[in-house]
């Protein structure tokens, strides 16, 4: 499913028009966004959670010449998904 797609079933869905529907998913994204970019958790009780992780540096090899490279640590957004999202996928 497209960001396109999912504005259209949300207008839909919640009878509103596909305008506000995408001012609607625009904000949430932002909002989880901001709050990752603070490194705060963002949990949706049933759906799962949103939070950063580190990534500690790391040795690996180019693929292309097979030489060593470092590769530096970093911060890496992870979802983890809940109870309800889990069953309902199953």
């Amino acid at each position: 499913m497209t960001k396109k797609e999912l504005i259209t079933t949300i207008a839909e869905d919640a009878n509103i028009s596909k305008t506000a529907a995408e001012k609607a998913l625009n904000a949430v994204i932002e909002g989880i966004t901001d709050a990752l970019s603070n490194r705060e958790k963002v949990t949706f009780v049933g759906f799962g959670t949103f939070h950063v992780s580190d990534r500690p540096a790391r040795k690996g090899r180019n693929p292309k010449t097979g030489e060593p490279i470092s590769i530096p640590a970093c911060a890496v957004p992870k979802f983890k998904p809940g109870k309800s999202l889990k069953e309902a996928v199953a």
